[in-house]
């Protein structure tokens, strides 16, 4: 990376870490706190409460992706950023379960990520896009996993109301490095009409629009069940981050020695279909795991070493999908369309959330655990069959920076 890819990523994947920190701090605490609001018996409500905003976020996507093709990425990156803290402090203030509903709902129109994604892919070169993509969802899966450790210390300090303050500090945080850390934007580029009919047709980027929706609906299935499972291991709810902490980390060392190399010598296609594979076996791992632990009193630590080594294999994969699959989306949409293209691809993202804890909850609740994981395992396969005609991505040109184009003017 040149110096200005490394500004760009750090700079961009802090944005990221410090708004998803301020959610993910709420996630583990929300259910149990919303009790003691007006309405907080209502499991309905409470639901709503905290799904909202995936549903806003995703129908708010597409539109902000395109704003930023239009207006510039820096203009709504902020103007998004601004809605959701000022969604944040709206929750914080919340004196029953519907203004909680009102806040998260703002929170979620906040919806940056396709801005944030284009302007990254618009500031790095095809060969570094994809370790870019990475350090952004290494920065989330991190805040992911501190949240799990520090959210029941900080709820016990500041409450939830705290929580959601805190998440709008870090929120307008984010705003200053969008302000005076991330370097200025490229000219932006003339958008022809019909672009986002033109996303929408586009046979590889249709393949990766299915791919995100099915990677985050089974990721958000498997956190329904995952839980339990841990626990019927003999492991209390407190100690869960002893085995998702280890987890991310070594994914992490896995990705970079494997990732990065093996797309530089033109493997990504490989890379990325085995990574889906991956985890399809993992879902049956898990199956077996769901089927063999309840009422077997010899699972013991067996089981839990079992779950552990499984997460641990599922991160891999995921983390290989997470930093592959928005590179390749940015490097096959066309320039003009990139915010357009990356707006779709977060809202699918966001669906797959939305749709992923909803049938996941029904799924344990009318079959059990053993068929979520048989039915996220179909789905799994289902995408690797419709992955495998992808082409190979063009090997990525040097990693010395861009040569100037033909006819541009040379000095001395």
């Amino acid at each position: 990376m040149t110096a200005l890819e490394r500004r760009a990523s750090f700079s961009l994947a802090s944005i990221f870490a410090l708004r998803m920190l301020g959610l993910f701090l709420v996630l583990p605490v929300f259910a149990l706190q919303a009790r003691a609001y007006p309405g907080g018996d209502d499991a309905a409500l409470v639901g709503l409460a905290l799904g909202i905003y995936g549903l806003t976020q995703g129908i708010l996507q597409i539109p902000f992706g395109m704003a930023s093709d239009r207006f510039g990425r820096k203009r709504v990156i902020l103007l998004g950023l601004l809605v959701f803290a000022v969604g944040s402090f709206v929750a914080a203030l919340a004196d029953s379960l519907t203004g909680l509903i009102v806040g998260r709902s703002l929170q979620g129109a906040g919806a940056v990520s396709a801005a944030v994604t284009a302007l990254l892919a618009d500031q790095t070169r095809d060969a570094v896009r994809t370790k870019a993509m990475a350090l952004v969802g290494s920065s989330i899966a991190l805040m992911f996993a501190l949240s799990l450790v520090v959210a029941p210390v900080l709820v016990g300090v500041m409450g939830l109301p705290g929580l959601f303050v805190l998440t709008g500090v870090l929120t307008l945080g984010g705003m200053a490095v969008v302000r005076w850390w991330v370097p200025p934007e490229p000219p932006l580029v003339p958008v022809a009409r019909g672009s986002l009919a033109e996303v929408l047709r586009h046979p590889a980027l249709l393949r990766l629009y299915l791919g995100v929706f099915v990677l985050h609906a089974v990721q958000l299935a498997m956190w329904v069940a995952i839980p339990a499972l841990l626990v019927a291991a003999g492991l209390p709810d407190a100690a869960h981050w002893q085995v998702y902490l280890p987890a991310v980390l070594a994914s992490f060392g896995v990705m970079a020695i494997s990732l990065f190399p093996l797309e530089r010598r033109g493997y990504l296609r490989a890379v990325f279909l085995a990574a889906i594979g991956v985890i399809a076996l993992v879902q049956l791992g898990l199956w077996w795991l769901a089927w063999y632990m309840p009422g077997n009193s010899n699972a013991g630590s067996a089981a839990l070493w079992g779950l552990a080594l499984l997460l641990f294999v599922f991160f891999c994969g995921f983390n290989v999908l997470e930093a592959s699959q928005p590179s390749l989306a940015s490097r096959v949409a066309p320039a003009h369309a990139r915010g357009a293209a990356l707006g779709v691809y977060n809202t699918l993202q966001s669906l797959g959330f939305f749709v992923g804890g909803w049938c996941g909850g029904a799924l344990v609740k009318s079959a059990g655990m053993p068929a979520l994981f048989a039915v996220c395992g179909v789905a799994m396969g289902v995408w690797l069959l419709l992955a495998w005609p992808m082409r190979q991505p063009g090997l990525p040109q040097a990693l010395a920076p861009e040569q100037p184009k033909p006819g541009a003017a040379q000095t001395a």
